[in-house]
C-alpha cells in the first residue's frame, strides 16, 4: 500500500511528536482504534512515521466492541491494518451493559472509564509502553470548555500523559490537526470510516460545547484561537484567592475582628 499524506500534514504531526517527545526508539506503542475517521488517521500516520522517523520503534492496533450493536463489523479495519502491515486486535467488552447497570452516570463517563481499562490492560499484557489516541485539536478546545463549564476547573488533557499505576503513556501525535483536516485525510487514506455503534452519538455534553463553539464563532472569527491559546500553560491572568474552608474561614474571621 502506497502511503503518504500531504507535507502541511506531515509538518503538524512531527510538530508534535517533537516539541512534546511523544515517540522514542524502542517503543511499542498500541493504537485505540474505533474506526472513525480520528482513529483511522491516527493508525494511517503513525504508520508513515514508522517508515519515516529515525526511531526504531513498532505500532500494534486495537478495537474495543463495546457491545452496543452486534452488527458492529471490525472486517474493514483489519483489513486497513493489514494493508499497512498493522498488527490488529479486537475485543468485546459489555459496556453497553455497564452502562445499563450504573444509570445514575453519565454514559460517556462509564465508557470512557472502562474503554480506558480495557485499553490499559491490553497494552500492559502485551507488554506496550505507550497508548496512542486520536484526540485532535478541536478535542482538547471542547474539553477545556466543558471543564470550565461542568467542574469549575481550567483543564484539559495532555498531549502526553505518564500513567504511573499502568506504567504506562499516553500520546496523542493529532494534537495540532483540526478536526475538519481528519475529515479530508479521507481523500488521502480511503477508508471510509465505520459509523459509530453508540446509541448516544451526537446526544452528548461535548456535541453540546463543540455545538456552542461554531454558533459563537460565527459572530467572532477569533473565538477559536482564543481558547486554544487561553488552554496554554502561562496564558492566567489574574483570579480570585481559592476559597477557603470553613475551618479557615472561622481563623480569618476571628484575625479580623481582632484588628483596631
Amino acid at each position: 500500500m502506497n502511503i503518504n499524506i500531504p507535507q502541511s500534514y506531515f509538518s503538524k504531526l512531527m510538530r508534535a511528536v517533537v516539541e512534546f517527545e511523544l515517540i522514542e526508539s524502542g517503543d511499542r506503542i498500541l493504537i485505540g482504534v474505533s474506526g472513525g475517521k480520528d482513529s483511522i488517521f491516527l493508525t494511517y500516520a503513525l504508520a508513515i512515521l514508522r517508515e519515516r522517523l529515525r526511531k526504531d520503534f513498532s505500532i500494534a492496533a486495537f478495537t474495543v466492541n463495546p457491545g452496543f450493536d452486534k452488527a458492529f463489523d471490525t472486517d474493514a479495519i483489519a483489513a486497513f491494518c493489514k494493508k499497512l502491515d498493522v498488527p490488529y486486535d479486537v475485543i468485546d467488552v459489555d459496556i453497553a451493559g455497564m452502562i445499563a447497570a450504573q444509570d445514575d452516570k453519565s454514559p460517556c463517563f462509564t465508557c470512557a472509564f472502562f474503554r480506558r481499562g480495557a485499553v490499559n490492560r491490553y497494552a500492559a499484557e502485551h507488554h506496550m509502553n505507550k497508548v496512542a489516541y486520536a484526540h485532535h485539536h478541536d478535542d482538547a478546545v471542547e474539553t477545556f470548555l466543558m471543564s470550565l463549564f461542568y467542574s469549575g476547573q481550567l483543564n484539559t488533557f495532555r498531549p502526553k500523559t505518564y500513567l504511573e499505576r499502568t506504567n504506562l503513556t499516553v500520546i496523542r501525535p493529532l494534537v495540532y490537526f483540526r478536526e475538519q483536516e481528519l475529515t479530508d485525510a479521507i481523500a488521502y487514506h480511503g477508508f471510509t470510516p465505520l459509523p459509530s455503534p453508540c446509541p448516544h452519538n451526537g446526544n452528548t455534553t461535548r456535541q453540546t460545547v463543540k455545538e456552542l463553539i461554531a454558533k459563537l464563532g460565527a459572530d467572532n472569527p477569533h473565538l477559536y484561537d482564543h481558547l486554544a491559546a487561553g488552554m496554554r500553560a502561562g496564558a492566567l491572568g489574574e483570579l480570585w484567592p481559592a476559597a477557603k474552608t470553613r475551618k479557615e474561614m472561622e481563623k480569618t474571621y476571628r484575625a479580623f475582628m481582632r484588628k483596631p
